[in-house]
């Protein structure tokens, strides 16, 4: 029996995984985002999340413990000067999966993974939805699409609008 045995082992190695997750890692933080299966997107949440959290704290103790995972000095820079500065206010939830559909050779839900403070056009979305909300009644709401025709605008005068339609009758 498996009980309590939640890990994804993606069909690999101990060391196959290891290697495959570090380096699905430093492609995300270089590239801030990356297009894989569902699987292993979801494998590299649980991976990168922990490293995202330790790069908020720039000491010498964090910087090698995430290098112990990444093994890449460019990218431990990387995440320590310009990432973790864009994520120092998030408490959590430093990415974002979205599918997009199945692979074509095997059928495979495939997804984009990304670091959710660099997606420039959902931030523009985030805050351009900040609209007021107000709760209305039903009632409320037939009477306005029950609401008649607007009057014609008091500026215009009787002589102004006769003028207008005299030269088309003649």
């Amino acid at each position: 029996m498996r009980h309590n045995k939640k890990f994804n082992h993606l069909g690999r190695t101990t060391s196959h995984r290891k290697a495959m997750l570090s380096n699905m890692a430093s492609s995300l933080i270089q590239h801030k985002r990356i297009a894989t299966t569902l699987a292993k997107a979801k494998a590299l949440q649980v991976y990168v999340e922990p490293l995202l959290t330790k790069s908020k704290d720039d000491t010498t103790h964090s910087r090698r413990m995430v290098f112990s995972h990444l093994q890449n000095k460019e990218m431990v820079t990387e995440l320590f000067q310009n990432v973790s500065v864009k994520i120092a206010n998030r408490p959590g939830g430093y990415t974002r999966i979205l599918r997009t559909g199945f692979r074509l050779g095997d059928n495979a839900e495939m997804c984009i993974i990304e670091l959710v403070d660099y997606n420039e056009n959902m931030l523009k979305e985030k805050a351009t939805k900040k609209a007021a909300r107000t709760r209305r009644s039903t009632a409320a709401k037939k009477a306005e699409v029950a609401a008649p025709v607007a009057a014609p605008v008091a500026d215009e005068t009787p002589a102004a609008v006769v003028s207008e339609e005299t030269p088309a009758a003649e």
